[in-house]
């Protein structure tokens, strides 16, 4: 995500001195986070988030950054909150994927539902169908994790990062379905873009 910019009809409160310290804060924190440094991002946004609650981005940072350090639970509840106070849908799909990694496959299953009802832009939806595929895979159903990745944006003329991302998801099911020649192409495929994507070139070597 790139460096939050505050709203400054919510910082109006503040004086100066203040806002200026808490842009400088925030600017850092941001840094920290685009940089995967991030303990150090919640070092600086734990008192933060006490002290601005109404503050939405300083919120979903907090939450972001508690999920990439895989603290499932105070992510899930960060973010919720920072949904709340926005009504933007772009963080369901990170928050399905704490409810995955806590092996809460129905409570994926109903942010998967809530996000295809939206319709929101096709890099979030790629990525709560991800997450819903991964969950049914979790549970065994591989074969329904693969169908649902299927019906995703698998072609396309110039591949963006939610493409990329689709088609590693594909390919890995693929291959623990055993359908190695499918995900072979779908590495090689990958390859041919992102050369040094992930772990494709070991991937495709354990393939050969």
């Amino acid at each position: 995500m790139p460096v939050p910019e505050l709203d400054a009809r919510q910082i109006q409160h503040l004086s100066k001195v203040e806002r200026d310290r808490l842009v400088r804060k925030i600017t850092n924190a941001g840094e920290h986070f685009l940089a995967e440094r991030f303990g150090e991002v919640e070092e600086i946004l734990r008192p933060l988030v006490k002290k601005h609650r109404r503050i939405a981005e300083i919120q979903e940072l907090h939450g972001l950054t508690l999920y990439r350090l895989g603290r499932w639970k105070d992510a899930l509840e960060q973010l919720e909150y920072s949904s709340q106070l926005t009504g933007d849908i772009d963080q369901l799909p990170v928050m399905a994927d704490c409810h995955r990694a806590l092996g809460q496959v129905e409570s994926v299953r109903k942010l998967w539902e809530e996000l295809r009802m939206a319709g929101p832009e096709a890099s979030v939806m790629t990525e709560g169908r991800i997450v819903m595929a991964g969950a049914l895979a979790d549970i065994g159903d591989i074969a329904g994790g693969i169908r649902l990745l299927e019906k995703g944006p698998i072609k396309t003329r110039r591949a963006r990062e939610h493409h990329v991302r689709l088609w590693y998801a594909l390919a890995d099911l693929y291959e623990r379905a055993g359908d190695h020649q499918r995900a072979r192409r779908g590495f090689e495929r990958i390859e041919q873009v992102e050369p040094h994507y992930a772990d494709v070139s070991n991937r495709l070597e354990s393939l050969s």
